[in-house]
């Protein structure tokens, strides 16, 4: 039954964390190989035992899902006056694997550098989602090998993706305009990264619009414009690596220094 419900994890793209007795000592509460499987919402499925001890692995387990490390646990269950979560006798050891979703990354403006952007992020293995409040440009056609698409204005995207801290949001959009009218309902989401191409000319006039609008610079401050690290790029495949050059260096914790430096 676990299993199958890790397998609906990874058909849905969605996350979690499995937890497993590695091996018990004495009396404890469930034995070795014992599982239980751990929703981001906190809710379980299986059980590693019950009580304090449990209520342990979960908040352990949320903090798995969250930064992406597995943790081995060990705990004592003899003496709750001393902060063990039990009195049984044994001693448990509990293994937290996290359970992550494959990352997303939605093209905003399917121009020539969104079109660039999308092959490269399906080829280092993103799930892409392609939007432009233009039909034509947003098809298998047009955008090729795309998971999904949606050809609607961009503040409609959130009532049709969930947006989580595994979603990349990359707006190579064709205009001030468009980016002001969308980018206040993306940022009432919480993505990992969300970037907009243009200058730093560009960047000031619509940041300075979306103030005089009533967002605070605070949420503001989450974009990263102009997007990209600094490669002197100029056609759309050498910008589109210098994006993705960013977005990659941003989910593995990298620094963007030469590796010979």
């Amino acid at each position: 039954m676990i299993y199958k419900s890790v397998v609906e994890l990874e058909e849905k793209n969605e996350a979690g964390a499995l937890c497993t007795v590695v091996r018990s000592r004495g009396s404890t509460p469930r034995h070795a190989s014992s599982k239980m499987l751990v929703y981001p919402d906190g809710h379980i499925r299986g059980t590693v035992g019950g009580g304090e001890l449990e209520n342990r692995v979960i908040q352990e387990a949320l903090k798995a899902i969250q930064d992406g490390a597995p943790r081995m646990l060990e705990y004592s269950m003899a003496d709750p006056q001393r902060g063990d979560p039990g009195v049984c006798g044994g001693q448990v050891e509990v293994y937290v694997e996290p359970i992550l979703p494959k990352p997303t990354l939605v093209l905003i403006g399917a121009g020539h550098v969104g079109k660039a952007v999308a092959h490269l992020a399906s080829w280092v293995g993103f799930r892409v989602v392609v939007n432009d409040d233009r039909p034509g440009f947003c098809t298998p056609e047009v955008v090729p090998g795309a998971d999904e698409y949606y050809p609607i204005p961009m503040a409609q995207l959130p009532e049709k993706i969930e947006i989580n801290p595994w979603t990349y949001l990359v707006l190579t959009t064709r205009g001030m305009n468009v980016d002001v009218e969308g980018l206040p309902e993306l940022l009432k989401s919480q993505p990992a990264y969300i970037g907009l191409i243009g200058s730093k000319r560009r960047w000031h006039s619509t940041r300075k619009k979306l103030l005089e609008l009533g967002m605070d610079a605070e949420t503001l401050d989450r974009i990263r414009s102009p997007i990209g690290l600094e490669l002197k790029a100029e056609t759309p495949e050498e910008i589109a690596v210098s994006i993705m050059a960013e977005i990659i260096m941003i989910r593995n914790g990298g620094d963007g220094r030469s590796m010979s430096s």
